[in-house]
């Protein structure tokens, strides 16, 4: 399988090592990691028709997506 776009370490390769430690010592922040990979896998199926779905299903997981990179940017920031 091709690489998954849309990878947190792509996202912020400048934060990697905070998010590693992150994972390891905030319960919050791992979980929030462990959806987005989950949800960004999907919508790489999705988008390559390995699962295909409905427009507003990949739309909506698309938006997941964000609202996830969002949150988990807002911690980053902060840390």
């Amino acid at each position: 399988m091709s690489n998954t776009p849309h990878e947190l370490a792509e996202e912020f390769p400048d934060k990697v090592e905070l998010m590693s430690s992150l994972k390891q010592s905030d319960a919050h922040f791992a979980k929030l990691a462990d959806e987005y990979h989950e949800v960004n896998r999907a919508v790489h199926r999705a988008e390559t028709n390995v699962e295909p779905v409905s427009p507003q299903a990949e739309t909506d997981m698309r938006k997941q997506r964000a609202t996830l990179k969002d949150e988990i940017w807002g911690i980053l920031s902060k840390a």
